[in-house]
């Protein structure tokens, strides 16, 4: 698929021909900002069958969203833009989701020798006990992240922080604990 050098619409041109299912408009949106999806879902562990199917999905969206009035443009790249965010949200939820996570059993004690399994557990004492230095926001960012599975949203609003605030203290958190985790191991 040849990706268009330039956009021959303006941003009303575009949300009138997607509401009004202009085939011109349509073509160009879908020509023009699938190769980007394509090289973003590559780069992110995926081939180009998730990239087609990831692009549909949030085509569709934006389609719908523009038609019932739910997106309203603020820049001259808006639209595109707005594609490209639901593709690539569409894909990162994609890559957090059952479906893609590659799991073991962790029930196979039996196959272990008891000094494997002594290691094990001195490892998991080590980083429970490293878990409880991290201190108190930092264990209960963790505790409700990973194990109550709660949103960044939900998280930052029972800090009362801003969203990307909520995500740099989580970040800073697991940073940490890695840090502690290595001097472990090396």
């Amino acid at each position: 698929m040849q990706e268009p050098t330039f956009n021959p619409f303006t941003q009303d041109e575009l949300i009138l021909g997607i509401k009004s299912n202009e085939p011109k408009v349509l073509k160009w949106l879908y020509q023009s900002q699938y190769p980007k999806i394509e090289k973003y879902v590559a780069a992110n562990n995926g081939d180009e069958d998730q990239a087609k199917d990831i692009f549909q999905e949030a085509f569709i969206t934006v389609w719908n969203n523009v038609r019932s009035d739910k997106f309203i443009p603020e820049n001259g790249t808006a639209v595109t833009g707005y594609l490209y965010q639901i593709a690539k949200n569409k894909w990162l939820d994609y890559l957090r989701s059952s479906k893609y996570q590659k799991t073991t059993n962790l029930d196979t004690k039996h196959d272990r020798s008891e000094e494997e399994e002594g290691n094990s557990e001195s490892l998991q004492n080590h980083m429970e006990a490293e878990f409880k230095k991290l201190g108190e926001n930092c264990r209960e960012i963790l505790k409700r992240f990973y194990f109550q599975k709660q949103t960044m949203e939900t998280i930052a609003k029972a800090f009362q922080w801003t969203e990307a605030t909520a995500r740099n203290n989580k970040y800073r958190c697991i940073q940490r604990l890695k840090e502690k985790m290595n001097t472990l191991n090396n």
